[in-house]
């Protein structure tokens, strides 16, 4: 695995203690970068010392890649005055849109799935490459409800669009399970379609269900334990495509640290089985 990451949490200030002082075998910790993108303060501080001991990733949530727009050459300017001072081991982004005409949207928003947009989110990501001087990774998105317009299947755009701009995928699998529940279709096709060499990474969150339709429809809330089936789908994904570094992701009603570390352990668990069966 990329160097000697295994296990990784999503790391918030009330844990920067924690995260110091913590054991762990390729233990690892991933940020927004949207969060640090400051000259100073705090958090800012917070994240170097953490950075001092633990590797770090930076996925970012606002470069809003599908847009119909370039990605905001400010924000790209940011982000690599991030990297070229944490040398992060992995970078990431979104496959989804947030800004549009000079307004932007707190959420993470889905686009059919054409042509058209294979080729422009293509040139965005390759924008991002260039602006990064270094490959970076697009993670799949947790969809809610169908679009009209799609020409390609979600796999074969990722597929697709790993191929045209040499990007890797981060795999979240919490995400394929909440669109296929959705949606209606299997979780377990969906990332076995998946190609094994592009994956460079995974993330495991919890959901909730809705609070007006019930368990008909999930959010990708990131604020509860991994599921069990989300669980089971991440051992099988293993088992295919070998040990890949993984994150807990976890961004509300933050529990202890301990009990992120407990799921960090069970993941690490998982990859350190599929190394002794290699």
């Amino acid at each position: 695995m990329r160097q000697g990451l295994t296990a990784g949490l999503s790391l918030k200030p009330p844990h920067f203690a924690d995260a110091l002082a913590a054991p762990g075998e390729g233990l690892w910790f991933e940020v927004h970068p949207e969060n640090y993108m400051a000259a100073g303060g705090p958090r800012l501080a917070g994240l170097a010392a953490v950075a001092e001991r633990w590797p770090i990733s930076l996925h970012g949530v606002g470069l809003s890649l599908a847009s119909d727009a370039p990605p905001d050459a400010d924000h790209l300017a940011d982000l690599r005055r991030l990297v070229d001072r944490f040398r992060p081991a992995l970078v990431s982004e979104h496959l989804a849109w947030s800004r549009s005409g000079g307004s932007y949207l707190p959420d993470l928003l889905p686009f059919p799935r054409s042509r058209a947009a294979l080729a422009r989110i293509s040139d965005n990501v390759a924008r991002m490459q260039d602006a990064l001087d270094r490959p970076v990774l697009i993670e799949n998105p947790a969809l809610y409800l169908p679009l009209q317009g799609h020409e390609l299947q979600e796999t074969e755009f990722l597929a697709e669009l790993t191929q045209r701009s040499g990007c890797g995928l981060l795999v979240d699998v919490n995400n394929a399970f909440v669109s296929a529940h959705n949606l209606g279709y299997s979780a377990e096709a969906y990332l076995a379609a998946l190609p094994a060499a592009a994956i460079g990474e995974i993330h495991l969150a919890g959901h909730s269900a809705d609070l007006g339709l019930g368990e008909a429809l999930l959010i990708d809330s990131h604020d509860a334990p991994v599921a069990e089936p989300v669980w089971r789908l991440y051992e099988q994904l293993i088992a295919r495509i070998g040990p890949r570094p993984t994150l807990i992701e976890r961004d509300d009603n933050l529990p202890p640290f301990a009990a992120l570390m407990a799921e960090r352990a069970r993941a690490h668990a998982v990859l350190a089985r599929e190394v002794e069966h290699v």
